[in-house]
């Protein structure tokens, strides 16, 4: 593709989500161009744990999480914090998702969440092994761990559902944690293995992608601020950037959690919440986990690289306030201590915190918007961007050349959604 502002697809953001999509499409024989507003895979890209779990996909919004929640509020260091403040976009998603914490909706959401998490495990491994990406990957497996015996007794309910989708489990009592994982503590109830799921470097990962769009013809272009739109008679015929105007066919809206933002400029409602996230990333420690680890009490991630070691997760709804909250990183090692028998220490590289892109059902958004011919969307992925990319990247790019994607679109397509939605 030449270096001029037209394309035949423009992809706003720059992300993995985005960077999958370009790569799809460029073997599709489509020219794309990437805008992104900081650096390629700067966002919330950056700082996750790079797991691909199709382990996870039970809905966050499950029967009795309403109770769990407004407990957990109470507590600024608790997995789940909602800053006091008055945000009534932010208050009618929460009613929604209060909404859908009922089997039906939990076990539908599920069954749609787990298929894109599968497709997109095989399609990553492939694209890792088929197009020579260096970016850590190990099919490793997953430890949920538990220090209560009745916590993993009621996680094993969710097991039905996955062995619906084929993603097989073993259930491990204390001693056959210990046996398998010395990092841990002893005295911990057991864990669920998933063989299935695996890791990665999310930083080298998306390094990887930038370099294989770019080599097939993909123009991404970096710090570059969309601050407006062209309408034309068949949509979206342009946007005001930073760098000038940039213009493109079809155009495909992968922001994360800035795409509602964006939605504003077009009168779309699109029903996603930024999810605050934080991680601290160390020197590699001399014991640590073979494997990645869920401490699922403490709802803390743990992931080991060959050259570091990484403390994930919590959920914090603060709007778009970037400042790192020395209580929420402080309740990762607090959290991680209980587990591990060697609790994190030695050199700090990173503390990091990022915004994921939280939709009301907890599945993405994947699709032409109903209201602008040319608008796609592929937002909404919540924690799981890393690991649904790959799959989302194919089922985008089957849906715009007008093919059959290899699963269901309808569950992830953004007309779901009424009213003002996208």
């Amino acid at each position: 593709m030449n270096d001029s502002s037209d394309a035949d697809v423009l992809i706003l953001g720059g992300g993995v989500i985005g960077l999958a999509c370009a790569h799809y499409l460029l073997a599709e024989g489509r020219s794309v161009r990437i805008l992104e507003q900081g650096k390629v895979g700067g966002g919330a890209s950056w700082g996750n744990c790079g797991t691909l779990t199709p382990s996870h996909a039970p809905p966050l919004a499950a029967p009795g999480m309403v109770g769990q929640a407004l407990r957990w509020m109470l507590s600024p260091s608790a997995p789940l914090y909602i800053k006091p403040r008055w945000d009534p976009a932010l208050m009618r998603w929460l009613l929604r998702i209060a909404g859908r914490c009922n089997a039906a909706d939990w076990r539908r959401s599920g069954l749609a969440k787990g298929a894109l998490l599968n497709l997109s495990r095989a399609l990553t491994e492939d694209l890792v092994y088929g197009q020579g990406l260096d970016c850590g990957f190990e099919a490793s497996g997953f430890h949920y761990v538990f220090r209560s015996r009745r916590a993993l007794e009621k996680q094993q309910r969710d097991l039905g559902l996955l062995a619906e989708l084929g993603i097989p489990a073993k259930v491990l009592d204390g001693a056959a944690l210990a046996a398998d994982e010395p990092a841990l503590r002893p005295g911990l109830a057991g864990a669920i293995h998933f063989p299935g799921d695996a890791q990665l470097r999310p930083d080298r990962y998306t390094a990887e992608l930038a370099r294989i769009v770019r080599e097939a013809g993909g123009v991404i272009e970096e710090g570059v601020l969309v601050g407006g739109l062209v309408r034309g008679r068949n949509g979206i015929e342009a946007v005001q950037t930073s760098e000038g105007r940039r213009s493109g066919g079809k155009v495909l809206l992968a922001m994360g959690a800035w795409s509602p933002r964006f939605g504003e400029m077009l009168g779309l409602e699109i029903p996603v919440q930024p999810g605050k996230g934080y991680s601290i990333t160390y020197d590699r420690p001399a014991l640590v986990p073979r494997r990645p680890l869920v401490l699922k009490e403490r709802s803390v991630c743990v992931t080991t690289w060959d050259d570091g070691f990484r403390l994930g997760s919590t959920m914090e709804f603060s709007g778009y306030d970037d400042r790192l909250n020395a209580t929420r990183l402080a309740a990762l090692e607090r959290g991680a201590a209980e587990y591990l028998a060697a609790p994190p220490g030695g050199e700090k590289r990173e503390a990091w915190c990022g915004w994921r892109p939280m939709s009301v059902d907890d599945l993405p958004l994947l699709g032409r918007s109903p209201k602008h011919s040319n608008l796609w969307l592929a937002t909404g992925h919540g924690m799981m961007g890393m690991g649904m990319a790959a799959g989302t990247g194919r089922l985008v790019a089957d849906l715009m050349v007008g093919r059959a994607p290899p699963i269901d679109p309808a569950p992830y397509a953004p007309s779901r959604f009424p009213g003002r939605g996208a």
